[in-house]
């Protein structure tokens, strides 16, 4: 719980120091503490108060830096099994903004994080007072819901797999927007059937737990409903052993996650849906495990797709390629979006270019592309651009069918992009390739925990926003 007060009778909190004001204020120029970024120190009073001092070194600092700093003070204490704290924000005073100050909020609630864990004894989360502040408490709501998807996806991808079959996280996702004006329909595997769903369910049949989708549809702006939505469409392997094309033994320990980017989807819709943006979407996880069996898909193997498209299987471990390509093509028929973004742990590839901090970015749209640029840069979170040419398109011609599902050795991050856009019909389509930034074993930054991290819902979220800014402002110049 995260309340504020003008007051407060706790004696236990946090305090924010710059560098100056360490030296100036508390305890000299000999001191230990010297308000360093990130430098966490406890202090002692005659009175009884115990109290964190965390250093913001200067001024000036962005939004992720406010969300480590935040952090960095509540997991101290709940290090330390303090229940009950208060965060003194009178040292952020020049830095809190109307704009950051969910962000902020977001960090002490991802400080707080836990992922879920299967003992008998969790550690408590703490209770948190912010005194010291005028924000109003509308934006305290907006972070805590904006947390709140993000812990739902890094849940979702620190399940292990043997508890997160395809029906138990679609039955998660709607667990998670009960009660939310968010309409939900349940895909399962004979509706897929009769859909003639190639893609999920040619993956889906190497399970004994079938496939399901999961299509959640937002409408935050009934007035303009006619005009077209915005789809998202995230990838939901609950566990991807690579089938008959079998991952090395090093890389299955973080098969569980494969579905961050369907989680990624629904926590972002929540927050959407809590926080009441005005933006109508649609969300579409494909769900389904990719194992072995002995009616397993193989290598060689020609599949129809839901759009008719026939694919040649070169590899059993591109598969999320082929059942994001049904959803996208199902979001287009049956939905009435106009543009889509998807986002996937897709290829290692990426992981090779940008290792675990920098999500990667096809896009074909230069509009749709420099509004995702604003999102990331109000979320924090860090993407880089791919270019792809037409010789890049060239490199999924199959020799047997329309397209195969598998380029060269090279390049794989944009083919497996490429292969998605092929569905899109002419669509504005932006792809997030997350597969380095949804999985880290040593956090790089103090908000994150190890394991899932959550990535994507934040700066799909932000988008959102934006959208929903600039549909208001056309509306209006009408």
């Amino acid at each position: 719980m995260i309340r504020i007060a003008d007051k407060t009778e706790l004696k236990t909190g946090i305090l924010f120091f710059t560098k100056k004001t360490a030296v100036e204020l508390y305890n000299g120029k000999g001191g230990i503490f010297q308000g360093e970024y990130l430098q966490a120190f406890p202090c002692m009073h005659l009175e009884g108060r115990q109290e964190c001092c965390v250093g913001i070194g200067e001024t000036g600092l962005t939004k992720r830096m406010l969300m480590e700093v935040a952090a960095c003070g509540v997991a101290f204490w709940r290090e330390n099994k303090v229940e009950e704290i208060y965060v003194d924000l009178t040292g952020l005073a020049d830095e809190l903004t109307e704009e950051n100050f969910p962000y902020f909020v977001q960090g002490l609630c991802l400080g707080n994080y836990e992922p879920p864990a299967f003992r008998k004894k969790n550690k408590k989360s703490v209770d948190i007072t912010l005194i010291g502040t005028q924000m109003p408490e509308t934006l305290l709501i907006q972070g805590i819901h904006m947390a709140e998807g993000v812990a739902f996806a890094r849940d979702m991808g620190n399940y292990p797999g043997n508890l997160l079959r395809p029906k138990e996280f679609a039955t998660a996702i709607r667990n998670q927007i009960k009660n939310l004006e968010i309409e939900i329909e349940f895909l399962e595997e004979p509706q897929l059937e009769a859909l003639k769903m190639g893609g999920l369910l040619t993956v889906g049949s190497s399970s004994a737990f079938p496939p399901c989708m999961v299509i959640l549809r937002y409408t935050g702006e009934p007035a303009q409903h006619k005009k077209g939505r915005l789809g998202l469409i995230g990838k939901g392997v609950t566990c991807d052993t690579g089938g008959y094309c079998m991952k090395s033994s090093d890389s299955m320990v973080g098969i569980r996650g494969d579905m961050a980017g369907g989680a990624a989807v629904v926590g972002c819709i929540y927050a959407l849906a809590k926080n009441q943006v005005p933006v109508n979407v649609t969300g579409i996880i494909p769900i389904c495990e990719n194992r072995i069996s002995p009616d397993s898909y193989l290598p060689g193997d020609v599949i129809t797709m839901y759009d008719k498209t026939r694919v040649e299987i070169c590899n059993t471990d591109a598969e999320g390629r082929l059942i994001l390509a049904d959803a996208v093509a199902y979001a287009i028929k049956n939905e009435g979006v106009q543009q889509v973004v998807d986002i996937a742990t897709l290829t290692g590839a990426v992981v090779n270019m940008f290792g675990f901090s920098i999500g990667g970015i096809l896009c074909d749209n230069e509009q749709l592309y420099h509004i995702f640029q604003r999102a990331a840069k109000q979320s924090g979170e860090q993407y880089a651009r791919i270019p792809y040419y037409k010789e890049h398109e060239d490199m999924l011609s199959s020799n047997v069918a329309d397209l195969k599902n598998l380029g060269p050795d090279y390049c794989g991050t944009i083919t497996a992009g490429l292969f998605i856009r092929r569905f899109m019909k002419g669509r504005p389509w932006l792809h997030m390739d997350i597969a380095g930034t949804a999985w880290i074993d040593v956090p790089l930054w103090k908000f994150q925990s190890r394991g899932a991290t959550g990535a994507g819902v934040s700066t799909l979220y932000e988008l959102c926003k934006i959208k929903a800014i600039k549909s208001k402002k056309n509306s209006q110049s009408v």
